[in-house]
């Protein structure tokens, strides 16, 4: 059993949760869920991002602490984890006590194998909030941040504590010559590799004034005691949550995987990995930036008016259907659009019609020809054969986190069974007494569902256990060993039972 340490970019806590956390959330646990039925011990981290002015201001545009407005946000996006079944194993936020400490024990590390890395100087220039960050060049498009375009940038000038990232632009550069996976899709990559190229800059890591922060251990020549950079103590929360620096804390770092969003690379491939370096600890072997989801070609933006709401977005066929369809419509080494009418294609022809109804024919005929026993024939099928198929391309996308080609490949399987029925013709040969022929189209198509119920448990995991219960394989389908189950798939004498359509069609969107 392999370890496998997943995490996510926390969440920042200045607004309700949306589209771009649920796809980057459902992604991660798509993955989790993959891994978990590929027997790996997988401790899954998401969180909350809750320090920095961008927190302190939006507590002080609704007359309340930022202690308070953190406290009811995580609430918020945790009940919105628990209605998309999102499986984490932990929750972190960035002021719990524990991180605080683990941050402070960071920079502690850090100042003792090379108190230089930090400098003191003075430093002025246009700084975007919503990044969080001091933003030049090619980084301010029309006045204004690229990433963050109605935000107005404020022109900053301070003295703060600074983190020597120049001195590790020849460690950075070794990292990604010898380690090509580190960060993907290579696009991503790409863009880093320019960043090295242009050269870096060494980078402010505290704020003057800024009391909702948590306090960086050196004071400034005049005394003052500066708030640490809100990037400088989030980063840390993947290495805190293991307990850091407690006793233990190795036994899971490093993480096997960052995914984050692609607009946050800079931070991760190269603020992180300096930051571990200078502290002498091991870097994550892997990082992925997915792409961002927008609306009609626009990138989803309340204060521009481009949004949807998430809740309404679950709402409309519930949270399977939701899941699926940011899988399947949004590739994750790209970015993709939101549309309603595509969310209700894909679900009234890939759910209903081809999944949902697949599932309710077969189950029907075991009923009807069978007493709901899965017939003894074992002899394999085309159908066998296709699902062997789909299996491996399924493996392949998914290992390589092309989650939309891992949904494509199990729902290939869906169409074959499908197209399994209508040429075997069960109620053809039940009319006609050819029993052996029934008996081996009937547990030809129990074998694919069960391949499916494994193969869709990342995307749609409700829709997963109901198909798995109604197999007769128990209430719930049990992650750990199914991949063993989906490459023999056995099931004869097995008891199945009938179920309601798992994606019902309505007049109304279903809750």
């Amino acid at each position: 059993m392999s370890r496998f340490y997943l995490t996510t970019a926390i969440d920042y806590a200045n607004g309700d949760p949306h589209l771009g956390h649920a796809l980057e959330k459902i992604g991660a646990d798509a993955i989790a869920r993959y891994r978990r039925i590929r027997g790996d011990a997988v401790h899954f981290l998401i969180g909350m991002d809750e320090h920095g002015q961008k927190v302190a201001q939006a507590a002080a545009d609704r007359s309340t602490t930022p202690q308070a407005l953190t406290d009811e946000l995580a609430d918020r996006f945790q009940a919105m984890w628990r209605r998309l079944a999102i499986s984490h194993d932990q929750f972190i936020r960035t002021t719990d006590a524990a991180h605080e400490a683990g941050v402070q024990a960071l920079i502690a590390r850090i100042l003792e194998r090379d108190p230089s890395v930090f400098s003191e100087l003075a430093y002025e220039g246009w700084y975007c909030v919503g990044c969080e960050t001091f933003k030049k060049g090619v980084e301010i498009v029309d006045g204004a941040c690229a990433v963050h375009p109605t935000r107005t940038l404020e022109w900053t000038a301070e003295t703060n504590w600074f983190f020597r990232l120049s001195r590790f632009a020849p460690f950075l550069k070794r990292i990604f010559a010898e380690r090509p996976a580190f960060l993907q899709p290579e696009s991503r990559r790409n863009e880093i590799l320019s960043l090295l190229d242009q050269g870096l800059e060494d980078i402010s890591i505290t704020r003057s004034r800024l009391a909702w922060s948590i306090p960086f251990p050196l004071a400034s020549a005049s005394g003052e005691r500066q708030g640490t950079w809100v990037w400088f103590d989030a980063l840390p929360n993947y290495l805190t949550a293991t307990g850091f620096p407690a006793d233990g804390w190795q036994a899971r770092w490093p993480a096997q995987l960052h995914v984050i969003g692609k607009d946050i690379t800079r931070h991760h491939c190269l603020v992180w990995p300096a930051m571990l370096e200078a502290a002498g600890l091991p870097l994550p072997e892997r990082v992925w930036a997915h792409g961002f989801i927008g609306l009609g070609g626009e990138r989803f933006s309340k204060s521009a008016g481009v949004k949807v709401e998430l809740s309404e977005a679950v709402d409309r066929f519930g949270a399977d259907a939701f899941r699926y369809f940011l899988l399947r419509e949004v590739p994750f080494d790209a970015d993709g659009n939101f549309s309603w009418e595509r969310f209700e294609e894909r679900y009234v022809a890939e759910l209903a019609d081809a999944f949902g109804n697949l599932a309710s024919r077969v189950l029907a005929m075991l009923d009807r020809y069978r007493g709901g026993v899965v017939p003894s024939a074992e002899e394999a099928t085309p159908l066998d054969a296709a699902g062997e198929e789909a299996l491996r391309r399924y493996a392949v996308a998914m290992d390589g986190l092309l989650l939309h080609r891992g949904a494509a490949a199990a729902w290939d399987l869906v169409v074959e069974a499908n197209a399994f029925v209508e040429r075997q013709a069960p109620w053809t040969l039940a009319k006609q007494g050819n029993h052996a022929a029934l008996d081996a189209t009937l547990a030809a198509l129990s074998r694919a569902l069960l391949r499916l119920a494994i193969l869709a448990a990342p995307f749609t995991p409700g829709a997963a256990d109901k198909l798995w219960s109604a197999l007769g394989q128990g209430d719930r389908l049990s992650l750990g060993g199914a991949w063993s189950r989906a490459l023999r798939p056995a099931l004869p004498g097995a008891r199945t039972h009938r179920i309601p359509p798992l994606f019902p069609k309505a007049e109304t969107p279903a809750a």
